[in-house]
């Protein structure tokens, strides 16, 4: 039976300083988080997967765990003898600023989909998910192996793509190159997930109006751009059209965009319409941004 969503991208380990309670261990990464909200939501344990690579150290084997524990179909992460999962630590200032510090240039995930004279393979998915940092973190070889497989799975109509550009400059070889990729990538997704902040800096929009407009001329399955507690809006609808979208408290916007697409999409393979799905979407991530950390209780 085919999966109902495919996450593709890299999970790491997340070390989380804390004035009270020290160092504290858990895990995250942008497509990782979907995948866990999406799950979440479906309430069918094994219906959504994570493919990734991993590798055999303790922090490898927790992940590993983890995943599963969350409902995830654990079959599509990839054990790589060689390198280790990524690490990231978290801290916070007395302003309230985030700050991170990064140990993922030699990740195990970084090596997806780069073995010679090997054709992507990909489970059969309903929804196939990935993200900016997914395609960023990829060699290059790698990178346009998996845009072409993506593009004949989308012309042979076996899966609906979904994508949101997560812009980050410093995982990327240059600007120009993130703006070709990632247009390429809009041209193939049936899904677009973006956020208005990201899609503005990569392409240098002057106003909301100029990347709404540019979303409004292809045809989507759906669309949602996100714009943090204003809450999203589709292109598919007028104004008028849109919810009201209750006010948001935040303490930590970790994973606020991650979980609006893992509920968004969730509420979509359940057969909701464009409202339910904007709502979905804003109500998890309203959620998420009260406690701490990417991934909530």
């Amino acid at each position: 039976m085919a999966l109902s969503l495919l996450a593709i991208g890299e999970a790491m380990a997340e070390i989380r300083s804390d004035a009270e309670t020290g160092f504290t261990v858990s895990f995250a990464g942008d497509t990782y988080n979907t995948a866990v909200y999406s799950a979440r939501s479906l309430a069918k344990p094994g219906a959504v997967a994570f493919l990734t690579r991993v590798g055999t150290d303790p922090l490898s084997r927790t992940f590993l765990n983890t995943a599963e524990n969350e409902g995830l179909n654990p079959d599509y992460i990839g054990v790589d003898q060689n390198h280790n999962i990524g690490i990231y630590t978290v801290s916070t200032d007395s302003s309230g600023e985030r700050h991170f510090a990064y140990w993922r240039e030699h990740s195990a995930a970084r090596g997806l989909f780069s073995a010679p004279d090997s054709a992507v393979m990909l489970p059969k998915a309903k929804i196939i998910y990935l993200s900016g940092i997914s395609l960023a973190i990829l060699q290059p070889v790698a990178r346009n192996n998996l845009l072409e497989k993506l593009l004949a799975l989308k012309a042979a109509g076996e899966s609906l793509i979904a994508f949101d550009s997560n812009y980050r400059p410093q995982l990327w070889e240059s600007v120009q190159v993130a703006r070709d990729v990632l247009s390429q990538m809009w041209e193939i997704a049936d899904i677009a997930l973006p956020s208005i902040d990201d899609e503005m800096a990569l392409f240098g929009d002057d106003n909301e109006e100029t990347t709404i407009s540019r979303f409004a001329t292809k045809s989507w399955k759906t669309c949602a751009i996100k714009r943090g507690d204003r809450g999203p809006l589709s292109p598919g609808l007028t104004r008028s059209e849109h919810p009201d979208f209750p006010p948001v408290r935040a303490t930590d916007t970790t994973a606020a965009g991650d979980s609006f697409n893992g509920a968004y999409l969730a509420a979509f393979l359940q057969g909701q319409d464009e409202t339910e799905c904007l709502l979905a979407g804003h109500k998890m991530a309203s959620m998420v941004v009260t406690v701490r950390g990417a991934i909530a209780p």
